[in-house]
């Protein structure tokens, strides 16, 4: 009961922290909230049974704290030019700015900390790592105004995401390098306009939480638990493929309603180049995930021929499932809406 309890103090502080940062007016005020988050999501973290989840949150105390370093002395030197006049170029810090908020948020090229963090925690910890924690630095970000920056971060982070989830077999990490192709876009898509990147982060927020949720009943954490745990059932085996193949952004799916409408203004601003760089990367993703999916789609495939029993709750299998229709189907039925309309 404790340990609920605590649970629910922490995540509460926590959310508290995001929107501070979120309202505060001053850089100031972003700082004071950027670390009552971290300081409430460390508890969260930590886990005395388990010293992967200690270790993981080490490492995320240590990088938001040199973060945070860097973020409250860029503040002050914008403090000191303001009521003090001393001549300082903005442009530079703004820079040390931007270049915080990115270790924050994971961006590439400050990723290097999110994949081997990802590695140990638990699942529903993950999905706060991949989602809520990126609300209050990429909120922050919009209010600069350096796009050269932000330009090379995205090209990295698409790049570095679909490159590093290729070779990955544990799960986790393949969510983490998921993250960082897919922050990538949101950030591409802060550049344009905030509401494209809230309906970004919406969907692909709720994507993510499928896929953890999924991950989470069954206790998955590498990808050959994936082929012989659905063995009894198939659709439960195909729904997950198929959230997969959205999370990844293949076309009938919802998963690329966001990326098509960040695709549609980038032709509309002309920014070719990174479009292209942006979906030659996405499709890197996609095969890869194609890759995991393909012994499942193959109607002939080899399975074990023994079976690990597992134990299907009702009531979060039939959750999965309801999640899982509109992320199949959430395209088809946005479409209909809007030509019945």
């Amino acid at each position: 009961m404790f340990n609920n309890s605590s649970k629910i103090l922490f995540m509460t502080i926590m959310i508290i922290g995001t929107m501070i940062t979120v309202t505060s007016n001053s850089w100031l005020g972003a700082w004071m909230g950027l670390e009552i988050n971290l300081l409430s999501f460390i508890p969260l973290l930590s886990d005395n049974n388990n010293l992967t989840s200690t270790e993981a949150s080490l490492k995320y105390f240590l990088t938001q704290a040199l973060a945070s370093t860097v973020l409250l002395f860029s503040s002050i030197i914008l403090m000191l030019k303001n009521n003090m006049n001393v001549e300082i170029n903005e442009s530079f810090t703004s820079m040390i700015i931007m270049s915080a908020l990115l270790l924050k948020s994971g961006a590439a090229p400050f990723h290097f900390w999110f994949p081997n963090m990802m590695e140990g925690l638990t699942w529903m910890n993950a999905l706060m790592l991949m989602t809520w924690q990126k609300i209050a630095p990429l909120m922050l970000i919009s209010y600069l105004d350096i796009k050269n920056l932000l330009l090379i971060s995205v090209i990295l982070s698409v790049i570095i995401g679909a490159i590093g989830g290729l070779n990955q077999t544990s799960l986790r990490k393949l969510m983490a390098f998921s993250s960082i192709n897919h922050l990538g876009w949101m950030l591409m898509s802060l550049m344009i306009s905030e509401s494209i990147w809230l309906i970004y982060f919406l969907f692909y927020s709720f994507l993510s939480f499928i896929l953890t949720f999924m991950f989470n009943i069954f206790k998955l954490f590498h990808l050959n638990q994936l082929f012989s745990w659905f063995v009894n059932s198939k659709v439960l085996k195909f729904t997950l493929f198929m959230n997969f193949l959205s999370l990844g952004g293949l076309p009938p799916f919802l998963g690329f309603l966001p990326k098509w409408l960040v695709i549609q203004q980038l032709t509309f601003c002309n920014q070719y180049f990174t479009l292209t760089v942006m979906m030659m990367s996405t499709l890197i993703t996609l095969f890869f995930y194609l890759r995991i999916c393909y012994s499942a789609f193959m109607l002939n495939y080899y399975e074990n021929n023994w079976t690990i029993s597992t134990q299907f709750n009702n009531m979060n299998t039939n959750l999965y499932l309801i999640f899982t229709f509109f992320s199949i189907f959430g395209l088809f039925l946005i479409s209909l809406f809007f030509f019945m309309f």
